[in-house]
């Protein structure tokens, strides 16, 4: 949605939602290809839950990820997202996603990590994360509604960031997640969680904590 590698794919427009559920404990370490592979998959689905209401066939593929058995805790939200997807109303979710993230005038939340960190929107982290992105190469794409410290913005640097292909290495995607991701999105999540509107994002935002939970831990192994 938001951003492509300055010399690397071109833009991508809106972000794709490649949905498969994924089974890190199959993959035995931080630098494997595989790995890598689906934790790039499992941003690029949260940029585009955050970037957009799910479409119909969206809201399918969610549906076929359900697993009986699982009981890790990304296995968990993983079920209970499936669960929400398959009785979900297309009309419904979109109707949700505008009361919640964009409104009239503005959404009961605000997705952007400058209102977080600072208390005001294009603020000094914006200016921050700009010079860190530019560094890696990364660039707005010019045709992109939101600032880039929009959640799904940022999901999706993290996607582009794990991805073994064109990714980069280990401590920096530490860095940009404990700098860029982690100092705010957790709080986004629970107000998201609270929210008054919110029904199928409250099982988003639960698999997302959990998938940060995660990021966390895997971040931090032994190269």
């Amino acid at each position: 949605m938001q951003l492509r590698p300055g010399e690397t794919n071109g833009s991508p427009g809106a972000p794709q939602a490649p949905v498969s559920r994924p089974d890190f404990g199959s993959h035995s370490g931080p630098e494997a290809p595989e790995a890598g592979s689906l934790r790039s998959a499992s941003w690029r689905l949260l940029a585009r839950l955050f970037a957009a209401p799910p479409d119909a066939e969206l809201l399918q593929r969610l549906a076929a990820c359900g697993r009986d058995g699982d009981a890790t805790p990304l296995g968990k939200t993983w079920n209970r997202l499936a669960s929400a997807a398959e009785a979900a109303d297309p009309a419904a979710v979109d109707d949700e996603f505008h009361a919640l993230f964009i409104g009239l005038g503005r959404g009961e939340v605000l997705p952007y990590a400058s209102w977080y960190l600072s208390g005001y929107l294009l603020d000094k982290p914006l200016a921050k994360l700009r010079a860190d992105l530019a560094q890696l190469g990364i660039e707005r794409d010019r045709d992109a509604g939101e600032s880039e410290d929009h959640a799904a913005a940022v999901s999706e640097t993290m996607a582009l960031l794990v991805d073994p292909g064109q990714g980069a290495d280990s401590q920096t995607q530490q860095h940009f997640f404990e700098r860029h991701v982690d100092s705010w999105m957790a709080h986004f999540l629970d107000d998201v969680l609270a929210a008054r509107n919110a029904d199928f994002y409250r099982r988003v935002a639960r698999h997302a904590q959990a998938f940060l939970e995660f990021e966390r831990r895997w971040l931090d192994l032994p190269a």
